[in-house]
């Protein structure tokens, strides 16, 4: 909406960073990186840490001990939920079980999670990997892999080629990239 009415020019940037800093003031973010985006309609917790350049899209859930790496990009409606209750406990109803300690969730560097993708509480999304549409993610997801479905699996590799898994990591460990440098090349 911004961007229609302002174009994409300095004044876009400048409305854009005093929304974004109203937004962290709003949900009380502390720890987010100043270039760090979230969209309107989030629910997030305090305790989001968010790398440079994330973006969280719309209507995005997170719960308690959310990390965000550098370069993360979670789709519209994402939900990091689960690992509140405790529904193992004989004789207790779940509403008088009380709350088990919250595994961190992390989404390292690179990672993309597609629209209304639902990642359970305390998995990890390795460095680079993407996370189909719709996918339930139940365990770890490791580095450069491909996962989607109910629950996820591994589809494919995002880098087949070793060399190009190489140059990518060397990139993400080399200095943030930013706006047109961060745009690759095409011949």
């Amino acid at each position: 909406m911004i961007r229609k009415i302002l174009g994409r020019g300095a004044l876009f940037l400048l409305v854009r960073r005093g929304l974004m800093a109203w937004r962290r003031w709003r949900h009380g973010l502390k720890h987010v990186a100043p270039t760090f985006y979230m969209a309107e309609g989030c629910t997030v917790e305090r305790d989001l840490v968010a790398g440079e350049y994330s973006f969280v899209n719309r209507r995005c859930f997170l719960q308690a001990k959310v990390r965000l790496g550098r370069y993360v990009l979670l789709g519209p409606e994402v939900a990091v939920v689960g690992g509140d209750h405790r529904p193992n406990l004989p004789g207790v109803p779940n509403v008088f079980s009380g709350r088990p300690e919250i595994k961190e969730t992390v989404f390292e560097d690179d990672t993309w999670i597609g629209h209304g993708a639902i990642i359970m509480q305390g998995v990890r999304v390795g460095c680079g990997a993407i996370v189909a549409a719709g996918a339930v993610v139940v365990k770890d997801v490791p580095p450069y892999e491909i996962h989607g479905g109910v629950p996820a699996r591994k589809i494919s590799e995002r880098f087949p080629d070793p060399s190009d898994r190489a140059k990518h990591d060397s990139m993400l460990k080399g200095p943030t990239l930013s706006g047109a440098l961060a745009r690759p090349q095409l011949d």
